[in-house]
């Protein structure tokens, strides 16, 4: 019996001793986050950072931006002032290449900017003078669906009819995806619409609509859709032909998605390499090698803007889909997609070619 007590009282000591050294471990954590918190909040604490935008005001990511800016003072640690700068040019391409290689790298940038910029240098698009994989990932507002839409006016109502239809579609700069798109339709699926570039920003591409320049748009997101041209939709005034996305948004059920006029699995694999963008509906993201914490600090700020209450009400108000996408599973998202096979790229390049 007293040996086997010893046995439990030297067990009973070793499980003291290993409590009060995890303990010790812990507090020395928390002290250490504390400590990076504190570092944080006193380098943004009375800054003014920027919040760059890669198109003009006033179309949708300009929205977005200029709703989420106020909350982003609210959860950055150290409550810094957010300004937001618009970066217009190329489709977003000009910001992301500076952000790439002039801004600072010490988190007083960031920029939001279009989703399929992501893809410009895996597709070889020219101008795309920067590395995805090093960008640091701050999160997505939205896991986006984007749709082609041409006028009610057409009579168009099957898919079957819209793909055999010589439809003019208007879009931004080459490697946007109003560009993209048609071309998608066109070069993997057989289509015979003709792309128009050159329109700066969202809303011109619906004047150029309007005054019957173009007569569709390709490329749109649902959320942008409903933001800007609700009434159209309801009224019937635009037909919504195709889904581009991995699933169906629940609002469009009877719409196909692109994915179901692949003809082949090479075809269907090339499009769903282009549709992974769609998860960054609204990405947002920052230099290379800023501090990795203040890169967490930011995205937890990201997140936590996304689940204020607040905020929400106010996004519903505007229109605006928020779907979150953390900024690790960009990181992940965009890791994979550099990872595809060569021969699903070279499908994808020529899917998207001018």
């Amino acid at each position: 019996m007293s040996g086997s007590s010893r046995v439990r009282f030297r067990s009973s000591n070793a499980s003291s001793a290993i409590a009060i050294v995890l303990s010790g471990l812990m507090a020395l954590v928390c002290v250490s986050s504390v400590a990076a918190q504190d570092s944080v909040a006193s380098f943004y604490r009375g800054k003014t950072i920027s919040l760059l935008v890669g198109y003009p005001p006033g179309g949708g990511y300009d929205v977005y931006a200029r709703v989420m800016q106020r909350y982003f003072m609210k959860y950055i640690p150290g409550n810094p002032n957010v300004i937001v700068r618009n970066v217009p040019g190329a489709a977003s391409l000009a910001l992301v290449n500076q952000l790439y290689s002039v801004d600072a790298r010490d988190g007083s940038v960031f920029g939001m900017f279009a989703r399929s910029v992501a893809m410009d240098r895996l597709m070889g698009r020219q101008g795309a003078n920067f590395d995805p994989t090093k960008l640091s990932w701050i999160g997505s507002a939205n896991n986006e669906v984007s749709i082609c839409t041409i006028s009610g006016a057409l009579g168009v109502d099957t898919v079957r009819d819209f793909m055999t239809r010589p439809i003019t579609f208007g879009a931004n700069a080459p490697g946007s995806e109003s560009h993209m798109y048609p071309n998608i339709l066109n070069n993997l699926l057989g289509a015979n619409f003709r792309v128009v570039t050159g329109y700066p920003s969202s809303n011109d591409l619906m004047l150029a609509m309007e005054r019957g320049e173009t007569e569709g748009r390709c490329g749109w997101t649902i959320s942008a859709a409903k933001t800007s041209h609700s009434e159209w939709l309801r009224q019937g005034k635009l037909f919504v032909a195709i889904q581009f996305a991995m699933e169906k948004h629940a609002e469009l059920p009877d719409v196909p998605l692109v994915l179901d006029l692949a003809r082949d699995e090479q075809q269907r694999q090339a499009l769903e390499l282009i549709l992974s963008m769609q998860a960054m509906g609204r990405p947002f993201a920052a230099p290379p090698d800023i501090p990795r914490d203040r890169l967490n600090a930011l995205r937890r700020a990201l997140d936590a803007i996304l689940a204020d209450d607040l905020f929400l009400a106010e996004a519903e108000k505007q229109r605006l889909e928020i779907r979150p996408v953390s900024g690790e599973s960009l990181e992940e998202l965009i890791s994979s997609m550099f990872k595809a096979s060569p021969a699903v790229v070279a499908a994808a390049r020529r899917a998207i070619a001018q």
